[in-house]
């Protein structure tokens, strides 16, 4: 390879490094403005009043696409796992096992501030329900939707807190991916109950995922304490400087 071709490609290998640096070290900043710019998004069309695309499409894949006997207790099975009782007892779960000094007190915090979030959001915002194909009995407003944002701020934290203070790196993948269809599947059950369009459940992972940005950052090292120096952790510290 000819000298100048070799730099050339060498700085172009340097600033994509760059980049991908500066990306890690602003991670939190970019999912909240990625987070908000989708929020806003969504929110203009809900309030024009506009059943948007994506709405229509999610119920003819989701409600007449998958409608079946055998799944429906699968999703009604999904979508009690936001249920406030189960909350509660994963909570005493999470108080009694999890790492960290004080798991319990950060998860109420988080859970608690979460619900007060979306209870203000759907006050102001005042979304309908969808209506005719519901095979649950809801009340309230739907955008956003409160299930999609307590599951997201509940097991994301559990993702975080899971990824930041566990040693064992298989334990750390297999919670992650095990949390994170939770919390997908929450959200689809959701949708496929007929209780919430697909842009609530949008719309409340994103404000959620927003938040959690934001919690992990400012209030969760305060109850849970300094993150151990393991061998995860010095991994990724050393591909994000490459």
């Amino acid at each position: 390879m000819p000298a100048s071709s070799e730099r050339k490609h060498r700085s172009a290998k340097d600033v994509t490094a760059a980049i991908g640096r500066l990306a890690v070290q602003n991670r939190r900043t970019i999912i909240v403005a990625v987070c908000a710019i989708v929020f806003v998004t969504l929110l203009e069309d809900v309030l024009a009043g506009d059943l948007m695309r994506i709405d229509q499409a999610a119920y003819a894949l989701v409600v007449e696409g998958l409608r079946s006997d055998w799944l429906t207790p699968i999703m009604e099975a999904f979508s009690t796992l936001a249920e406030p009782l189960t909350l509660v007892a994963l909570w005493l779960m999470i108080a009694a096992f999890a790492p960290g000094r004080r798991p319990g007190a950060c998860c109420a915090l988080n859970l608690v501030l979460v619900v007060a979030l979306n209870q203000a959001l759907k006050f102001a915002i005042q979304r309908p329900r969808p209506e005719g194909f519901a095979l649950a009995a809801e009340t309230g407003f739907s955008f956003p939707s409160g299930h999609s944002m307590a599951a997201m701020a509940f097991f994301g934290l559990l993702v975080w807190i899971v990824w930041s203070y566990r040693q064992d790196r298989l334990v750390r993948w297999c919670s992650v991916a095990a949390f994170s269809a939770i919390i997908v599947m929450i959200g689809l059950s959701r949708i496929y109950l007929g209780v919430h369009y697909a842009s609530d459940v949008i719309g409340g992972f994103c404000v959620s995922l927003a938040w959690l940005a934001l919690y992990t950052r400012l209030v969760a090292p305060i109850f849970l304490g300094p993150k151990p120096n393991h061998v995860g952790q010095a991994a990724d510290r050393a591909h994000a400087a490459r």
